[in-house]
């Protein structure tokens, strides 16, 4: 697979576009939204269309699609059916865009959004329509569904297959890993082996809480998880998941996790503290790889501030292309590295709280 050229950078004041130039350095390019929260961006590779959900907090959920990342177009953002009722009856109402993928190869301009309060919208129209997907929604486990990070559930990981554009899997805080096999029609869920230490049953196969899934594109059978309570990993395509953190190093709570594109023994991480701590591992920031599917993790500090450090790393703000990598932190550093993470040089130490950093092709 060829690197990527461009790295999308939603944060709290905008989204904030970098390109590699023909001398191979990564320069800052434009920023787009400037002053408003961008909760997520891609390009879709089906269409070229660049996509941006905002929250705007005061006037809600926003979606935008551009054809060349300079005008952009607003749209209507994905909206609960009337008469939609959360479990307690309230109704269901979109607080949040948490996630975005896009459809297979054969799928252009078909378009998934995951929000809070843990509705999966899809769109086969290039985002002028948005309609709920039922099979998920009306799943009878949905009743159990909590809130994690925030006030209801949410989904913040859509991965589609490419190979089948049918098998779909979606993560849910909290709740758990969800697969379809369909389209959406139906879903089950795969979360065998993980453990939340939270609940009464920490075995419950609903009520787990990972913070993102992610896979192998060259092996989609093979998955990981950064979760609430550790990291965890699925060689059989989620039927069953093994803990891979480490019992006494820092790779073991956090929210990102990204996949080596086609080694399938290749993750990074970006570890925080703890549960109860959401710091830098010891005020030092590092990211963490494995290389021989979680049995053994090596961190890497070089270019990473090593004193004093309060950054941890968002969910989405982790992200790999070949033997690129980037992260971005709370504290709006961004960070860069193009040797598999083991050293790392600084694009940032000025931005707004990174939510969600992303490689595409332009």
């Amino acid at each position: 697979m060829s690197e990527k050229n461009t790295l999308l950078v939603g944060s709290r004041k905008g989204l904030i576009v970098y390109r590699k130039n023909v001398s191979g350095k990564w320069r800052h390019d434009s920023t787009e939204f400037l002053g408003f929260p961008v909760t997520i961006a891609c390009i879709d590779e089906n269409t070229g269309y660049w996509w941006a959900m905002l929250d705007h907090g005061h006037w809600g959920c926003k979606i935008h699609r551009s054809k060349d990342g300079k005008e952009w177009e607003e749209l209507e953002a994905p909206k609960y059916p009337e008469g939609e009722e959360l479990k307690d009856g309230s109704p269901a109402a979109t607080k949040y865009l948490w996630a975005f993928a896009t459809g297979g190869k054969g799928q252009p301009g078909t378009i998934y959004v995951g929000t809070e309060p843990g509705g999966l919208f899809k769109s086969t129209n290039n985002g002028d329509s948005f309609e709920l997907v039922r099979g998920l929604w009306d799943h009878p486990s949905r009743i159990e569904w909590f809130g994690g990070g925030r006030d209801n559930a949410g989904i913040h990981s859509i991965l589609v297959d490419p190979a089948d554009s049918n098998h779909i899997y979606v993560a849910v805080s909290c709740a758990g890993t969800f697969e379809t096999l369909d389209g959406g029609e139906s879903w089950k869920s795969v979360n065998k082996g993980l453990y939340a230490e939270f609940l009464p049953d920490p075995t419950a196969d609903i009520g787990q809480d990972p913070h993102l899934v992610d896979w192998c594109a060259g092996n989609p059978k093979v998955m990981w998880q950064q979760n609430h309570c550790g990291i965890y990993r699925s060689v059989n395509g989620g039927e069953f998941w093994d803990k891979v953190s480490e019992e006494n190093g820092p790779a073991h709570f956090g929210f990102a996790i990204a996949a080596s594109e086609t080694d399938t023994n290749v993750a990074w991480v970006v570890p925080g503290d703890s549960d109860q701590m959401r710091v830098a591992v010891d005020s030092a920031l590092c990211v963490c790889r494995t290389d021989d599917g979680g049995k053994t993790w090596k961190a890497f500090r070089e270019g990473l501030p090593q004193e004093n450090v309060f950054d941890i790393t968002y969910r989405h703000a982790l992200d790999v292309t070949g033997s690129t990598l980037a992260f971005g932190t709370t504290t709006g550093n961004l960070y860069l590295s193009e040797n598999d993470g083991e050293s790392w040089a600084t694009l940032s130490n000025n931005l707004p709280m990174v939510h969600s950093v992303e490689f595409c092709n332009t």
